[in-house]
C-alpha cells in the first residue's frame, strides 16, 4: 500500500504547486484531508484493487486537462470559475470512491455485457400464384384454415383478401406460439392492408401511397394506325385507347384515320421512389384529321367528375359514340340496295359491320335502357337499347351477353353490354349495328349525333381559370417540338 499513497502524495504536491498562493491554505487542507482518507485504507481494500478489471489509467488520463484550467484562472475568479474547480475535484472524489469499491463498477459492466434485446421474428412473403387460394398460401405459411376464420372472424376489412389476384404478394409473422402475429396484403404498389394481432383480436390499416406526379409531351404522324404511331412515339396501350375515346365522337377511328393526320398529347406519369409506374390521365390533346383539327382539354367540376371539352367548354362527348367496338375493320357499309352474301338476294342492309376477333367488347353507344336481349333470327344474338325518346340501337350476331344485361337494365355510355361473335346468318366473327331516329333507320356513320351538355355560363369563369393554363402549356409543348424539328434540319 505504501507506494500506492505516495504515489498519490507526489500527485497532489504537484497539483497544489499550480494554485495562486492565496488558496494554498485551501489547497493545503484539502490535501491533508485526502492523505488520511489513503492513510486509513486497510491492506485487505488494497489487495481487492489489484484485482479489479477497471483500468486505473482511464480516470488518471482524465485529470490531465483540469489542473491546466485552473492553473490559468486568474485571482478574482468568479462564481463560474469556481464551478469549473468543483467539477475537477469531483472527479478526483470520483477517481478515490472508484478506487475504494471497484466491485460494484465490475457488476455493472458485467451486467451491460449481457443486456441482449429480443429480436423480431422473420417475415415469410408468398407472391400469389395462378390457382393459388387464401387456403393454399396459409398452409404455405405455416398455418391452417383455422387462422383464416380467426382473422376474418376478428376484422371486416379481411374478406378483401377474397379477392387475391396473381401477382399480389402475402407476408406472415407468427409469434412465439406459431399463431399469426401481423399479416401485409400489397394489392399493388401504392396500396397495402396490413393486419396485427393485439389483445382486441386483429386491427387492419390501409397503407395508400401516393405517386409523383410529372407532367409528359408526346406527338406522332400517322403513316399505317393510330396504334402503330402511338407505339413508336412511346406511349403505353391504355394512353393509345384514352386518346381515340376523347375523339371518338368527331373521328372514326376504323373509316376515317388517313395518312399524314397529326396528333399531340399531353398527359400525367406517375412515378413511386423515383421509378416510373404508369400512366395518368390525359390533360390536353389535339389531333389532325384530313385537314381538320379538334382540340380537348380536361375539366373536373366542382363534384370532381371530370370530362373533356373543346378550348371554349363544347363538351367533346356526344350522346352517342360513333364506334361501339374499338379499332374494328368496317367490313360491310349502310346500304339499302345490297344483295345479302350468304342469301344472295337483294336485301337491304340497314346498318354498318364492324369486323372484330371473336370475344371483343362491345360498347353500349349512349345511355338507355336495355329492351331486347337474346336470339333475334338471322341476327343471331341481339341487344336492343332505347335512348330516351326519339332513338334506338341494335346489336347483332353476338357470342355472348355483358354481364347483367338483360331486358329491364339500364346501361351508360361505354358500357360492355356484349361480346363479338357470329351467331346467326354470318359469314365471319363482327358486330352488326344498326341505328333508329324516331323509328326510322339511319346510317350510323353519317347521322347527326346530338351533343352532350356544355359548361354551364355560371361555371364558365372556373372553367376557363382551370383550363386555359393546361391549353397554354400544351401550345408551348408544339412550339417547343417544331423548333427541335426545325434545328434537326439544319
Amino acid at each position: 500500500m505504501e507506494p500506492i499513497k505516495k504515489h498519490y502524495k507526489n500527485f497532489l504536491i504537484g497539483l497544489f504547486q499550480q494554485f495562486p498562493k492565496g488558496h494554498l491554505a485551501a489547497a493545503s487542507t484539502l490535501a491533508a484531508g485526502l492523505c488520511f482518507v489513503l492513510a486509513a485504507l486497510p491492506s485487505g481494500n488494497a489487495e481487492a484493487t489489484r484485482q479489479t478489471r477497471v483500468p486505473l489509467e482511464l480516470p488518471v488520463k482524465s485529470q490531465a486537462t483540469p489542473p491546466k484550467f485552473v492553473r490559468n484562472t486568474p485571482l478574482n475568479q468568479s462564481h463560474s470559475g469556481f464551478t469549473s474547480t468543483l467539477g475537477v475535484s469531483l472527479r478526483l472524489r470520483d477517481l478515490v470512491n472508484s478506487t475504494l469499491n471497484p466491485i460494484p463498477l465490475v457488476l455493472a459492466a458485467s451486467a451491460a455485457e449481457t443486456s441482449t434485446t429480443k429480436e423480431e421474428p422473420d417475415w415469410q412473403e408468398f407472391t400469389v400464384k395462378s390457382g393459388d387460394s387464401l387456403s393454399i398460401i396459409f398452409q404455405r405459411a405455416g398455418l391452417n384454415d383455422r387462422d383464416i376464420y380467426e382473422l376474418f372472424n376478428q376484422s371486416a376489412e379481411a374478406k378483401e383478401l377474397r379477392r387475391i389476384v396473381p401477382g399480389q404478394t402475402i407476408a406472415f409473422q407468427l409469434n412465439d406460439s406459431g399463431k399469426l402475429q401481423q399479416l401485409q396484403y400489397v394489392k399493388d404498389r401504392l396500396n397495402s392492408l396490413n393486419f396485427t394481432r393485439s389483445d382486441d383480436g386483429f386491427i387492419s390499416k390501409k397503407i395508400e401511397r401516393q405517386p409523383d406526379i410529372q407532367i409528359a409531351f408526346r406527338q406522332a404522324t400517322i403513316n399505317s394506325s393510330l396504334f402503330m404511331a402511338g407505339k413508336d412515339a412511346g406511349m403505353a396501350s391504355n394512353l393509345i385507347m384514352e386518346l381515340a375515346n376523347i375523339f371518338a365522337w368527331d373521328i372514326d377511328f376504323a373509316l376515317d384515320i388517313h395518312r399524314g393526320d397529326q396528333f399531340r398529347v399531353m398527359y400525367e406519369e406517375r412515378y413511386l421512389d423515383g421509378k416510373k409506374i404508369g400512366t395518368g390521365a390525359i390533360l390536353a390533346a389535339e389531333f389532325t384529321n384530313q385537314g381538320k383539327t379538334f382540340q380537348s382539354v380536361r375539366y373536373t367540376n366542382a363534384e370532381g367528375a371530370s370530362h373533356y371539352y373543346t378550348p371554349n367548354g363544347e363538351s367533346m362527348r356526344k350522346e352517342f359514340l360513333r364506334m361501339p367496338v374499338d379499332f374494328a375493320r368496317i367490313s360491310s357499309h349502310f346500304n339499302l340496295n345490297r344483295k345479302h352474301p350468304i342469301l344472295h338476294t337483294i336485301r337491304a342492309h340497314k346498318g354498318t359491320d364492324y369486323a372484330a376477333a371473336r370475344g371483343t367488347p362491345i360498347k353500349a353507344s349512349g345511355d338507355g335502357k336495355v329492351i331486347f336481349a337474346g336470339r333475334k333470327g338471322g341476327y343471331g344474338n341481339t341487344v336492343i337499347l332505347q335512348h330516351g325518346q326519339a332513338y334506338q340501337t341494335l346489336y347483332a350476331h353476338m357470342h355472348n351477353f355483358g354481364k347483367g344485361v338483360r331486358v329491364g337494365t339500364r346501361v351508360r355510355q361505354g358500357q360492355i353490354i356484349g361480346y363479338v361473335g357470329t351467331t346467326g346468318l354470318s359469314t365471319g366473327p363482327h358486330l352488326h349495328y344498326e341505328f333508329y331516329v324516331n323509328g326510322v333507320v339511319r346510317n350510323p356513320m353519317t347521322v347527326e349525333l346530338p351533343k352532350a351538355r356544355s359548361i354551364a355560363s355560371a361555371e364558365k369563369a372556373n372553367f376557363l381559370a382551370q383550363t386555359q393554363p393546361v391549353v397554354a402549356q400544351l401550345e408551348a409543348f408544339k412550339g417547343s417540338s417544331r423548333l427541335a424539328l426545325a434545328s434537326d434540319d439544319d
